[in-house]
Order: C-alpha cells, then structure tokens, then sequence
C-alpha cells in the first residue's frame, strides 16, 4: 500500500502553489479560504515542514514547498493524461448516494452547486430508500448514527450541533419562553426517541423539566414545522436549521451548544473505494464539511 497522504491536500497545495494566495486557490476550486488554509496546515503536519512563508507581500514558497511543487504538478499531469488515454469521450458518469432525506435537503443540496460547478461531467442520484434492485448500483452512503461502520471505509463528516430553539411568536420581546409553557417537540430515529432535550437540559443544570414530556415525530423536518408554526419548543442541529436562523424565523432560547452525540458518517464499500467520481465526491465533502 503506498503511504501517501489524501490527495485533496495535495491538490489544493498545487492550487496554492500556482496561485501564490489562499483566497485566489479557494476561488478556483470551489471552496472557502478557512478550507484551503486547514488542508494546507494538515499537509504541513503530515510532512513535519513548512511549505509557504506568510509575509506582508503574500505568499511564497518555501525550499522544501519549491521543491516539492513541480513535481506534484507532473504527477497529476501525468493521471490526467492517463486516465483521459481510456477515458470514453463525453461520457457523463452518475454517482448514486443513499442519504437521510433531512440531510439531503438541508445540508447537501444548498452546496451541491458547487459540485456540479466543479464535476460537471457527474450526474447524481440522491435517494432516502434502498430496495434489492438498486442496493448494486449504490457508490456511497451517507448515514446518522453514533459511530464508524464495520467492512468498509467509514469516515465521520460533521458532528450534530443541538441548539434549543422556537417561534419568534413564542418569545415576549427579548424573553425567551418558558421550557414547562409549551410542549417539547421530539425527533425518533429507527423506532426510538433521541436523548437530544435529555442532554441539552444535562448541559443547561435543568432538572425541573420533564424530558419525557412533548410531542413525537418520525422525521425531522415534521420537528422544524411544528417548532416554527409555533407548536412547541425544539432542540435541533443548527446546521440542519440555517435558513431558518439566518431569517429569524426560529430564535435559540439559549446560546447553549451541545456537540453530539451523533454525528453524520459516509461510509464507502471497499469495491467502489477506489472509483474517480466516488473519490471526487469524497474530497469535495471533506472540504465543505470542514470550511
């Protein structure tokens, strides 16, 4: 097995390398300068070096950062031309993923036009149901849950990120409603109600709430209707609730954040590990995931 590092940072250190500018490279690949700046300071940590000298004037490579830069720039000149040699012309490919469907419409499909911007050449199939006919064709599956999978790549993308929340017509003015006035909305997940508010109130000091109380619901976006119709109070990820945060259209009841425990995972089965689009979906993740 050859010990080479992810090739998303050594694209984007190529990027960087020509552009000379952090800002200009994210611009070319699609991503934020937060995101080009983390990938170049892991790639630094991998080889224990530094590879850009961050002056006044800009940016300039270091020995080492001008040593290694033509060479990866022929190596991936190399692939290129390699992979176009057997390449069929004009072949579109279509990348099938399995996705929570919360998920799909409120975290992948507000980015995915920076995908498509980059990948034009990839169709995709978003889907939330896997029956025996197309569970052959799936490339990669995006999943909810706690912890890695077993037998097969399984890489943690972003850790949910609970936040209380409600109506704005809930608060009177700037005072947050009371948690025993109005019901508690509650997520299930495969047949069993998430400990969300049980933790959140655990990170509050809140022992005089009764968790147990509320209202259920299958999905999670029954919880963000009800919470902004103003049916009751709801803790949620705030990533799954930017739009509405960003309107105002639900306030948070406290700044108080609890981090996971779940978090949401793509897992990669061994075969299709190694196919260009699944890779290509794979590194682009890693960079919106981590901006």
């Amino acid at each position: 097995m050859r010990n080479l590092p992810p090739l998303t940072m050594l694209r984007v250190f190529e990027e960087v390398a020509h552009h000379r500018s952090f800002n200009r490279a994210a611009d070319a690949l699609n991503v934020t300068q937060g995101a080009v700046s983390r990938q170049i300071k892991q790639l630094e940590e991998y080889l224990g070096i530094s590879l850009f000298l961050r002056t006044p004037r800009g940016l300039t490579l270091t020995e080492s950062g001008s040593a290694l830069a033509p060479h990866l720039s022929e190596a991936f000149d190399q692939m290129e031309r390699a992979l176009q040699a057997v390449r069929v012309p004009n072949l579109r490919q279509r990348l099938r993923i399995l996705a929570p469907p919360t998920w799909s419409a409120r975290w992948l499909s507000p980015r995915l036009r920076t995908f498509l911007q980059r990948y034009p050449d990839i169709s995709l199939s978003v889907t939330n149901h896997l029956d025996g006919e197309t569970a052959g064709e799936l490339d990669c599956r995006i999943r909810f849950g706690l912890e890695q999978a077993v037998h097969c790549h399984s890489e943690l993308l972003v850790m949910e990120r609970h936040i209380a929340v409600a109506s704005p017509e809930l608060f009177d003015g700037e005072q947050a409603p009371e948690l025993n006035a109005h019901p508690l909305l509650h997520i299930l997940h495969e047949g069993r109600r998430l400990r969300v508010w049980e933790n959140w109130l655990e990170a509050m000091g809140r022992n005089d709430v009764d968790a147990d109380s509320g209202i259920e619901f299958s999905t999670l976006d029954q919880v963000i209707h009800t919470a902004l119709a103003g049916g009751g109070l709801a803790v949620i990820d705030r990533q799954m609730i930017e739009r509405e945060l960003a309107a105002g259209s639900l306030l948070p009841i406290t700044p108080v954040e609890v981090i996971g425990p779940y978090g949401y995972w793509l897992d990669i089965a061994a075969e299709r590990k190694g196919l260009s689009k699944v890779q290509r979906f794979q590194d682009w993740l890693g960079l919106v995931s981590n901006p």
